[in-house]
């Protein structure tokens, strides 16, 4: 019977060894992706960019040109005199922007995650490391987008109602012109013939 207690203990106690095994296993790969994580992977030179809005922009963020993805934003940071997001960024070393390129943020889809699309501008000049674009568009929020189309269809349809109530006046012959006086052959009598 003793060896019976002896052979559950030992067969515990290695259960409970090779449990703690996979958990600090498993906590040392979680250590590492997060530690990975926040490392920046740079290859490139850096540039910077200046928006007024960066709304869902993170660093870690793709930099894309015609689609492509050619660097990453490594940093993001507010301008106290300006009061404007400071975006640096990198971008591939074979990838040469003229000094009159464009920075914009964008995102994938409706809902999609945000990046820099960079459009190349016509000058001869090309941007050396270091430097930046200064012709930039902000992001544009899902909210601002909502808020403009409902105001717009808003106004689109009180138009249209104001026009209907209008024209339904006219042809009953009640509407009034502009002059404030009734209708030619009106007397404003009532039923009278």
């Amino acid at each position: 019977m003793v060896s019976a207690v002896a052979g559950r203990v030992s067969r515990s106690s290695a259960e409970l060894a090779a449990g703690c095994g996979v958990l600090v296993l498993l906590g040392g790969l979680l250590a590492l992706a997060v530690v990975d994580k926040g490392r920046r992977h740079e290859s490139g030179y850096r540039l910077h960019a200046s928006f007024a809005h960066i709304d869902g922009l993170s660093v870690g963020s793709d930099v894309r040109l015609a689609g492509v993805t050619v660097g990453q934003v490594v940093d993001e940071r507010v301008d106290p005199s300006s009061f404007q997001a400071q975006v640096t960024f990198t971008v591939r070393p074979d990838v040469h922007l003229p000094t009159d390129s464009a920075a914009i943020i964008t995102s994938d889809s409706l809902l999609g995650g945000k990046y820099v699309a960079l459009s190349p501008g016509a000058d001869n000049a090309m941007l050396k490391p270091g430097g930046a674009i200064t012709e930039t568009q902000g992001a544009i929020s899902l909210e601002q987008l909502l808020s403009r189309f409902i105001f717009s269809v808003t106004d689109t349809m009180t138009k249209a109602n104001q026009q209907r109530a209008n024209q339904g006046a006219a042809s009953q012959g009640t509407a009034t012109p502009d002059n404030g006086q009734a209708p030619a052959g009106h007397t404003g009598g009532g039923d009278q013939p």
